[in-house]
């Protein structure tokens, strides 16, 4: 059963939440995006907000905690919120802190996103890739293999559509 323990959670008309996932703290879900079973969004150290179009897996964690250094009780602790755009990928065991996240990015299975990267548009973090760096990833910047290498893309990559979008469920 969908775990939706109270502080808010808003989800617009048209997306999709497996009761098997987990969503906990101050979440908003955004039309036509889809959370598979077993996924799960925690919301503790601020809200998230989850754009249009997301694609959330099974057993992908998105999660906005209090950094390692800082307790929750700390004097300035304003919570932050985590913004993910649109048309997002998180794929299969993913784990993502990153608080800001622009559209079309791809973080594939088992790939982990730090809490201070910044995501632009256009890019793919490739699975198993550790990526905890105080950056911002350029548009359509592709990490890969084992080393974490990286490469600019020159066109914008193509992100799945929900398999729902242009189907019509009836009256």
């Amino acid at each position: 059963m969908a775990e939706k323990t109270q502080k808010s959670v808003k989800i617009a008309p048209g997306a999709v939440v497996c009761v098997e996932s987990e969503i906990r703290g101050d979440v908003t879900i955004g039309p036509r995006t889809v959370i598979h079973p077993k996924a799960r969004i925690i919301a503790e150290a601020g809200p998230i907000v989850i754009g249009e179009g997301n694609l959330i897996e099974e057993q992908a964690l998105i999660i906005n905690a209090h950094p390692d250094n800082i307790t929750p009780d700390a004097e300035d602790s304003e919570p932050k919120p985590m913004i993910i755009g649109t048309n997002n990928v998180f794929e299969v065991g993913c784990y993502s802190q990153a608080m800001k996240m622009g559209d079309n990015n791809v973080i594939e299975s088992k790939a982990y996103v730090g809490r201070n990267v910044i995501l632009t548009s256009g890019c793919i973090i490739g699975a198993c890739c550790n990526l905890n760096t105080f950056e911002v990833i350029p548009e359509n910047t592709v990490i890969y293999g084992a080393d974490c290498l990286r490469r600019v893309q020159t066109e914008r990559p193509q992100v799945p559509e929900p398999l729902f979008e242009n189907t019509f469920f009836g009256q």
